[in-house]
């Protein structure tokens, strides 16, 4: 099974179902010349959406590497290809774990007397991912960064931490866990698993990914012309026929590479997926030699920062190669040049290459720890002091977000530029580097579903509507029903006035988490609201009260709900906990 299968197949899914709603003063059927003022149906809702939006992360850090956590927009500037750009959301984050609210007292509606909730069980809220590229490391770094990586998680783990160990070859793999017996092994059983083999089958010419790129992407002549005296030099033919060996050898060069980047950043973006459905602080850690890629990986690269940040995930990445000292390829066979060619010159071109190599390999590493506001950790030898800071979030760190001008929906690369403006001197920036262009726009339905997955699946509460949860269950001797059960406070809605009602549409979703972190069930429903004027004040002043009825085991579980209206597209997010013996 391919790696990326692997990971993807642990992505957990959404199956939803009806619940019931009960409301006070509903009928429980009407005519169609008098429809009931809330009902519960299924349908495709249209949502307003706001225009597209880029995000980028910014952690600005002080002289002794400090982030800073007190500045404002206006201390920003922004730029796209070079063009300022205007900040249209600004908001600072903290990193830091966040507690599960206590169950609020049962909603005073007098309709429903309902058991309070259990008190509040204790829920990992920090989930670590450690990916390790087993792909490309040499066996050294492997053993060293393996050896690491145990000693630092047994000092992080605990009650409220959970950890999973990833590999780029899929070959080894553990899923979130907090048994420290379990890591041990696993990172134990961590060894290079090469995509291909190195060192065998060598081309003719032996040409490397960035050689090649600037002959078929940078038309450089300088690279052709050099490339066609090793093919002279490996095949023992003229120049002139050497030639007709190139261009063949730059295409599978190319394919080659683009393929190894390809797997390498499918299985990072499948475990960005994977994490994303964790609730609370999530970390991924990439620990790595690098891995080439350009312009062909590019828009890959930024499918995986944006999806990243959606789900406020942070990717840190840390160097296994250390203090790496770059050295001679022993393996290449003795090269003679072609008479009239100067081999101090052909030597010089070829090192030249190799040290473009050499450095490019790590730029994947620093740019998704850029882009999503993480750090990468490289130039050291010192793996203890390496995990202990990439698995850790920076603890300030800036979203800022914008809207494009004039945005061509072509998939082109834009670089992007961030600046303090007063004393950019005394100041350390990391920010996401560039991202890739629509296509196409989005579509609403799907961006909505996807704003409400990702605050299922966060810790953050959301205050924009004002809710209360508490929780019931019933137990029959082969499962547990357990019922959430919501009141919805009116006051905060826009309702919009439309033909003689006041219109809107609610989506109530309530999730359960194990004590794992992991999704164990979650159900979802719309009400439409269409209230009577003469009966709107009774309607604002009881509310609503949603029941959600969820089939569990006994168990400790997290309980998440997120109510989203669609007329003022506001949000609103509780947490709550039950203890079912």
């Amino acid at each position: 099974m391919k790696s990326t299968e692997i990971l993807l197949r642990l992505s957990s899914r959404f199956v939803f179902t009806l619940l019931a709603v009960v409301v006070p003063g509903a009928a429980q059927s009407a005519a169609p010349q008098n429809p009931a003022e809330v009902t519960n149906r299924e349908q495709t809702l249209t949502f307003k959406t706001a225009v597209n939006m880029v995000n980028v992360p910014v952690v600005v850090r002080d002289s002794k590497g400090r982030a800073v956590g007190n500045l404002k927009q206006e201390d920003f500037q922004l730029f796209d290809r070079g063009k300022p750009q205007t900040i249209l959301k600004f908001t600072m984050e903290k990193a830091e774990g966040i507690e599960a609210a206590a169950p609020a007292e049962a909603p005073k509606t007098g309709l429903d007397v309902v058991a309070p909730a259990a008190p509040t069980a204790v829920s990992p809220d920090r989930f670590i991912a450690y990916l390790f590229d087993d792909a490309h490391s040499q066996t050294h770094d492997l053993i060293m960064a393996r050896e690491a990586a145990d000693r630092h998680m047994k000092k992080v783990l605990g009650p409220k931490v959970r950890a999973a160990i990833f590999t780029t070859s899929g070959q080894t793999m553990l899923d979130f866990t907090d048994d420290l017996d379990k890591l041990h092994d696993t990172l134990w059983h961590l060894t290079p698993h090469p995509i291909a083999a190195e060192g065998f089958n060598r081309d003719c010419p032996d040409l490397t990914y960035y050689w090649a790129d600037r002959i078929r992407n940078q038309n450089d002549q300088d690279a052709m012309q050099w490339a066609n005296v090793e093919a002279a030099g490996c095949s023992g033919t003229s120049l002139a026929d050497s030639l007709y060996l190139v261009r063949p050898a730059v295409a599978r060069v190319i394919a080659r590479q683009e393929q190894d980047a390809h797997v390498s950043l499918s299985v990072l973006r499948g475990l960005v997926q994977r994490i994303s459905v964790m609730p609370g602080q999530r970390t991924v850690v990439l620990a790595s030699p690098g891995f080439l890629t350009l312009i062909g990986s590019k828009d890959e690269e930024s499918v995986i920062i944006d999806r990243a940040i959606r789900a406020s995930v942070v990717i840190n990445s840390l160097d296994v190669r250390g203090l790496a000292v770059e050295g001679k390829d022993l393996s290449k066979a003795p090269f003679a040049a072609p008479g009239g060619v100067s081999l101090a010159q052909y030597q010089n071109y070829r090192d030249q290459m190799d040290h473009e190599v050499f450095n490019a390999r790590s730029d994947v590493m620093a740019e998704v720890a850029a882009g999503t506001g993480g750090a990468f950790y490289h130039n050291s030898n010192d793996m203890d002091a390496g995990f202990d800071r990439v698995a850790a979030p920076p603890e300030y760190h800036y979203i800022l977000s914008f809207s494009p001008k004039d945005l061509k929906m072509d998939g082109s690369l834009h670089a992007l530029k961030v600046s303090m403006v007063k004393n950019p001197e005394h100041y350390d920036l990391d920010f996401r580097r560039n991202y890739t262009a629509p296509k196409k726009l989005d579509d609403p339905v799907e961006a909505v579903k996807q704003e409400i997955t990702d605050a299922i699946f966060s810790r953050d509460e959301l205050h924009d509507i004002p809710l209360e949860l508490h929780t019931e269950f019933f137990k029959t001797p082969d499962k547990v029903k357990l019922t959430v059960i919501t009141h919805v406070d009116l006051k905060a809605l826009h309702l919009r006035k439309a033909e003689g009602r006041n219109h809107d549409d609610l989506t109530v979703t309530a999730a359960a988490f194990d004590n794992n972190g992991n999704y164990v069930a979650g159900i979802q429903r719309n009400v439409e609201l269409r209230l009577k004027d003469e009966t709107f004040d009774k309607w604002m002043t009881n509310g609503i009260l949603v029941r959600s009825n969820l089939e569990v085991k006994p168990g400790n579980y997290l309980i998440r709900v997120v109510v989203r209206d669609s007329e003022g597209q506001l949000m609103a997010a509780r947490n709550g906990s039950v203890d079912i013996p």
